[in-house]
């Protein structure tokens, strides 16, 4: 498979992981789009969220949950959560994943495209 997050779930491109279970597993983007950018990942491979089937629903709580811990041991007041879906969607990698975006000043601009 060609699918740049399945190598990295299955260790084919090394990762430092923020956060690793049997479901899913969080890292740093190497494109940062804000302070702190993390792209959370289910292990399986999911296309985007319009191939998600509903037997599959517990990925989504365990991505959200984790997002939820990751901000919370990063002391995130306040954060983004984005999800692309398709090319036009601006989703680049045909693998579900989520964006979590935060550690701005107040200062700092908040619009984002990722």
């Amino acid at each position: 498979m060609e699918c740049l997050f399945c190598k990295i779930v299955n260790k084919e491109i090394p990762k430092e992981f923020l956060h690793e279970d049997e479901k899913v597993l969080a890292f740093y983007d190497i494109h940062p789009k804000a302070p702190t950018h993390i792209l959370i990942i289910p292990r399986e491979h999911i296309e985007s969220i319009v191939h998600l089937k509903e037997e599959q629903g517990d990925i989504l709580v365990k991505i959200f949950s984790t997002a939820k811990n990751i901000a919370e041991n990063h002391k995130l007041k306040g954060y983004k959560l984005i999800l692309n879906v398709g090319k036009e969607g601006g989703q680049v990698i045909d693998h579900l994943h989520l964006h979590l975006l935060g550690g701005w000043s107040n200062k700092e601009e908040r619009s984002i495209n990722v």
